[in-house]
């Protein structure tokens, strides 16, 4: 395993963040200066003007729907493509639009986007206007071949653009060139809510709704799946998208979730009554994203527009299904993707590459990115896994690679070095700082490999940086209670870049055990304390480090059994104490 390093973050002597000191230094630790930056109430929100192609989208769908123009929305297939696409269907339909309609290509045929063959499909359709939720900022060649067939294309999107955007009737995209809209960070739901709130003020102002009698839409009601999309994206949480996240959890907890969300919080094992974050991000997005990974991602988008709750449970349990299906596909995968790692360690004497690339012609194209954020948990290295495209129009022997990052590394930049040190060694490629996806010709995998792990050696220096686990320091024995465990729990809603509080400290281990097969149960009691508190780390019974006093890295969770709820320690990291 890697060395991790445990950084406590700099005590902070007085802050006015919290009444609780606890809350108060774990806010002060995430760059929260004022109280006001806690401010989740919906006025808070960045206001939209700042968003460049706001006014000529929204001029745009004004006009679609004043002239009643087909719609068809081309989404992505993944949670926050979902999302998107449920929201703009579900909000266009209640502003009056009467031909909205939505496809997403399934990755598997057409891959990722708005490409000349998706573009092909959505011409059998007739629509007279393509809106891209959550893509379109790299279809370049699929907006040619739209406005070839005289079909209008308005992009809304979040992923980095690259050195040539698409020639769109209108663009909004928060990461697009002189774009001054200070979150960075929507998600593909996040922008679309945006477009949609800013035409629902246009159509109000010009007295759309009041001339037909019709109810306005109130945004907020769809929040819920703002939160979802955003939280299962895994974009950074800045404060915009800590307002969003929110208020679709209060809407939740309220029992105001849409009969989908309601549904497969039911399969998830979850109470929407004590929604927080991370039941969207572990239990809530998973499923929706199985749909997306083994099948077509229309069940998980048809989830979210049923109108009924008895509809959406049976969408909801297939749902679940295939997200069982999921995880035993993912497992093997694993295993086989460790084995070779494995191999490659014993041919280099123990020391690994700065980076991996994993490949097997039998591996599934839509696991293959829980494959590479699994393989780089373990061994805290750049990984990217690799299985054959098959995708229509695709190259015979193209292989389609999805990536993950370790911080320090920006793994989207690093992809775009490559292309540019060696033309043509990657076919496409496009993301984040710390996932990315990519195509390139199987034959050229062994040199992609060489070019990528040189790439990665160089921005980071010659050397992987140590695995740091940051703590928010030691909590004294009389802190340990289960009334700070539910304050924090719903404190904010924590995330990627915000997250959630971690504490560490030294026990005494009273007893241990294997539950689960896999993981190990602890009893256990602060170093000279008296107190005693149960501990569970996940996926450790066979790296147990032993010992009477362990070092633990741990956030306080709430166990709720047979109806009683108790303090537990989740446990992130165990090192034998010294």
């Amino acid at each position: 395993m890697h060395p991790v390093h445990i950084r406590r973050c700099a005590p902070v002597a007085h802050t006015d963040l919290h009444p609780n000191p606890v809350l108060a230094r774990v806010f002060a630790a995430r760059g929260i200066q004022t109280p006001a930056e806690l401010d989740a109430r919906l006025a808070a929100l960045q206001p939209p003007a700042a968003l460049a192609g706001l006014a000529v989208a929204t001029d745009l769908l004004a006009r679609a729907l004043a002239e009643q123009w087909r719609i068809l929305l081309v989404g992505d297939y993944d949670a926050d493509g979902a999302t998107s696409t449920a929201l703009a269907v579900h909000a266009l339909r209640a502003m009056a639009a009467n031909s909205v309609d939505y496809l997403v290509p399934n990755r598997f045929e057409y891959g990722y986007g708005l490409t000349p063959e998706i573009v092909a499909v959505a011409a059998a359709r007739d629509p007279q206007l393509i809106v891209t939720v959550d893509n379109g900022i790299a279809s370049v060649e699929g907006v040619v071949a739209a406005r070839a067939a005289g079909i209008r294309v308005l992009i809304t999107d979040h992923h980095l653009p690259g050195r040539e955007l698409p020639a769109a009737d209108a663009i909004v995209n928060p990461n697009a060139p002189g774009c001054a809209f200070p979150s960075k960070s929507l998600a593909g739901v996040g922008v679309i809510f945006y477009v949609l709130s800013a035409l629902r003020a246009r159509l109000r102002d010009t007295g759309w709704f009041a001339a037909r009698g019709i109810a306005e839409p109130n945004m907020a009601d769809y929040l819920d799946l703002v939160a979802l999309g955003t939280v299962a994206d895994v974009v950074p949480l800045d404060r915009n998208n800590r307002v969003l996240v929110e208020q679709g959890l209060r809407r939740m907890r309220a029992g105001r979730a849409r009969p989908g969300i309601a549904a497969l919080f039911e399969v998830g094992r979850r109470s929407p009554s004590r929604a927080v974050a991370s039941d969207l991000g572990f239990a809530i997005g998973p499923r929706l994203n199985a749909a997306g990974r083994l099948d077509d991602m229309s069940l998980g988008i048809e989830c979210l527009l049923a109108e009924r709750l008895d509809a959406a449970r049976v969408m909801a349990a297939e749902l679940d299904a295939l997200n069982r299906e999921r995880r035993e596909i993912e497992a093997g995968m694993r295993a086989e993707a460790m084995a070779a790692v494995a191999q490659l360690v014993g041919e280099l004497d123990g020391n690994l590459p700065a980076a991996l690339c994993v490949h097997r012609e039998d591996w599934h194209q839509g696991v293959i990115g829980i494959v590479a954020g699994r393989v780089k948990e373990a061994l805290h290295r750049p990984v990217i896994a690799f299985a054959p495209s098959g995708e229509e129009g695709a190259d015979e022997g193209e292989l389609k690679g999805s990536a993950r990052s370790i911080s320090g590394l920006h793994i989207r930049d690093a992809l775009d070095a490559v292309a540019t040190r060696h033309p043509g060694l990657i076919a496409k490629f496009g993301g984040h700082a710390m996932a990315a996806g990519l195509s390139l010709p199987a034959a050229r995998l062994d040199e992609f490999r060489a070019a990528f792990v040189a790439e990665v050696e160089r921005a980071l220096g010659g050397a992987v940086p140590d695995r740091e686990l940051l703590s928010d320091g030691e909590l004294a024995e009389s802190e340990l209670t289960l009334e700070l465990a539910e304050l924090l729990k719903y404190a904010a809603p924590w995330g990627q870049q915000f997250p959630e509080p971690c504490f560490d400290g030294v026990f005494e281990v009273l007893s241990r055990r294997i539950v689960g097969q896999t993981h190990l149960k602890l009893g256990l009691r602060p170093a000279g304390g008296r107190a005693t508190v149960d501990a569970i780390a996940f996926g450790w019974a066979e790296r147990d480090p032993g010992g009477e006093r362990l070092r633990a890295v741990y956030k306080l969770d709430v166990n709720e059994w047979r109806g009683e709820r108790r303090l537990q320690l989740l446990i992130e990291h165990l090192e034998r104490a010294e």
